[in-house]
């Protein structure tokens, strides 16, 4: 039995290939979502005593998770010397004598993406020419998103235009508390519009949204209005990802997809920075939804210290030992 009641059911419209759609506004299927909040609580708090992989498994796990690493910079400080090393460090994860060592070192091992704001989109695209790394840009006045419609939908344009193939954008979370999800459904479609073909992810701001049953309607609002990816937080919340929002969202990505046939992605962000966290969120992408989230173009990690204490975690695979935390370059 669902933990997050199941959303009506309708008749699937489109194949499970491709891209989420634009979908028509449905209030009656917004209003129909409910959320057994303790039962949502209980699961979520049993998940990562679930699951445990130790040795060249737990490697295994952990060198998935570098792949779905969205590496981000979102700092008032940013330079862009210091994007230009987040990108480094994106083509070269992890120290090359601990790849081969592990027997991958032909794999090309690279994060999912780098994310960074809009001033610092062209000095990342220039830093990751000739890979296939994605550049992420916040957008719509992060991480607020209270700047007027018209300028957020410019900061799009003008991020896609720079190169950006992927936007986080964030949603009015006032809509959400104030139970307009047309608004929020509205301005997600204009947001998706704006985008052209750059895929975008929905920030829904989970930590300020009240309850999780208004989580969950946040979730269905953007997914209808064509995100290609939900999210959970900004980073900047006081409350970012929780593994109860992870159980949520993650329970609407799956009914929507029984719906509709199409997939949308996962990404948890703000306060992930050990090892042990990634493969929590891992798992409960392969317990909720399956293998295929488990790859970048359906699961990301929104994080900025996390590749370090990973790294770590490889080496002492490799050679029974831990290094400083300080011996690796700053990710």
């Amino acid at each position: 039995m669902s933990n997050v009641h199941s959303i009506s059911p309708r008749e699937a419209s489109g194949s499970e290939e491709g891209r989420n759609p634009v979908a028509a506004y449905d209030n009656d299927l917004i209003e129909s979502v409910r959320v057994n909040r303790s039962a949502a609580e209980r699961r979520a708090a049993t998940l990562p005593g679930r699951r445990t992989v130790k040795k060249q498994w737990q490697a295994a796990w952990l060198v998935r998770a570098i792949q779905c690493i969205d590496l981000t910079t979102l700092s008032g400080d940013d330079t862009p010397g210091r994007v230009r090393r987040l990108c480094a460090k994106a083509r070269q994860p992890v120290r090359q004598e601990l790849l081969d060592a592990m027997g991958i070192g032909g794999i090309g091992l690279t994060t999912g993406a780098v994310c960074v704001y809009h001033a610092m989109v062209t000095t990342a695209v220039e830093a990751l020419r000739g890979t296939n790394i994605p550049v992420a840009a916040v957008s719509t006045g992060f991480p607020a998103g209270l700047s007027p419609l018209n300028l957020r939908i410019k900061e799009i344009e003008a991020s896609v235009a720079a190169g950006a193939r992927e936007i986080d954008i964030v949603i009015d979370r006032g809509h959400v508390l104030t139970g307009n999800f047309r608004a929020v459904y509205d301005e997600m479609k204009l947001f998706r519009e704006a985008c052209g073909p750059a895929h975008v992810k929905a920030i829904i701001g989970a930590g300020d949204l009240g309850t999780l049953v208004n989580v969950a309607k946040a979730s269905l609002a953007c997914m209808m209005a064509g995100a290609d990816f939900i999210k959970t937080s900004t980073g900047k919340e006081p409350v970012n990802a929780t593994m109860s929002f992870a159980l949520v969202m993650c329970r609407v990505i799956r009914d929507w997809r029984q719906m509709t046939g199409y997939k949308v992605g996962f990404k948890p962000a703000g306060g992930i920075s050990t090892a042990k966290d990634a493969m929590n969120y891992e798992f409960i992408m392969k317990e909720e939804l399956g293998n295929d989230w488990l790859k970048p173009d359906l699961f990301r990690l929104g994080a900025s210290s996390l590749l370090t204490d990973i790294e770590r975690q490889l080496e002492h695979f490799v050679s029974g030992h831990y290094s400083a935390s300080y011996r690796h370059p700053m990710a």
